[in-house]
């Protein structure tokens, strides 16, 4: 038997600026609240988190003027989800676990991301741009006497009967 579960797809073009970043964080977590993350759930709050952090780099590190930044969700069969922020500054990739003292006022966004993602890393993008990329690991789906359908997990706890 043929699973129906198929790889979701999600990818937009947004300007390199600090209302792109905030687009690229609203549009996820409407694109997963279509997929069935709502929200309020852990996925869609970790990929949000992911997403902003990921965005505010490409507009900060990654811009050039006249260029914008490409997000790109999916979600895998293999319960992954994917985030892809690509940029067009392939010479300006992201430093691995750099430690902030208490003083620092910026340095700890990938620190986030590493916290909050299974694994992250980066890679070019063709001609001389680069993707960083992060994946965050999707609950099986729950299934309840009540469900018509199987729809993904929320991660929160289930609700007590009254």
């Amino acid at each position: 038997m043929k699973s129906d579960i198929s790889t979701r797809y999600f990818t937009q073009l947004l300007s390199a600026t600090p209302r792109g970043a905030r687009l690229a964080r609203l549009l996820a977590v409407q694109q997963l609240d279509e997929w069935g993350w709502p929200p309020s759930c852990e996925v869609s709050e970790s990929a949000a988190l992911v997403v902003a952090e990921l965005a505010a780099n490409a507009v900060t590190h990654g811009k050039v003027k006249g260029r914008g930044f490409r997000l790109t969700l999916s979600a895998e069969a293999s319960d992954t989800l994917r985030i892809e922020v690509a940029d067009p500054r392939g010479d300006r990739r992201p430093l691995a676990r750099r430690t902030a003292s208490s003083t620092d006022e910026t340095g700890r966004g990938l620190l986030l991301v590493d916290a909050l993602t299974a694994r992250w890393g980066s890679e070019p993008w063709p001609p001389s741009g680069k993707v960083v990329w992060a994946e965050i690991g999707l609950p099986r789906p729950v299934l309840t006497a009540s469900a018509s359908a199987a729809q993904p997990s929320t991660g929160a706890a289930p609700e007590a009967a009254s």
